[in-house]
């Protein structure tokens, strides 16, 4: 699972109002190099949830990533690189994903975060 897909999920449990960001708990992961396109990132960057971004990559180790960032950076190559391996490099093998407000465990089993609910969680 790349940080990107980690940015886009959120917890759906009935009751729940406040399921995003989830808590990542990546106990293997793994670096695969893609393609840099930086129209790409530029197109990508303001559906980002940056503070969850960062927050996951800093979990994983990754501390490259400002706390904060804005659309001016995305003139930095250094930057575009840096957005660039934290979003699509960084694969989540294996791990959880927990919702914030229920505490509900999604694990993550080779790579692919299983979201499926509960009969009663619907």
């Amino acid at each position: 699972m790349r940080l990107l897909t980690h940015n886009m999920l959120s917890s759906n449990v009935k009751g729940v109002v406040n399921g995003f960001p989830l808590r990542l708990e990546a106990s293997s992961w793994v670096e695969k190099e893609v393609e840099f396109n930086a129209d790409f990132l530029r197109s990508m960057f303001p559906k980002i949830d940056w503070p969850a971004l960062a927050g996951a990559a800093q979990k994983i180790g990754y501390a490259a990533l400002p706390d904060t960032a804005d659309a001016t950076m995305l003139e930095s190559e250094d930057f575009l690189k840096k957005f660039h391996h934290a979003l699509l490099e960084i694969h989540v093998e294996e791990g959880a994903l927990v919702c914030p407000e229920s505490g509900r465990r999604f694990p993550i089993n080779k790579g692919i975060p299983n979201m499926l609910l509960n009969e009663d969680e619907v």
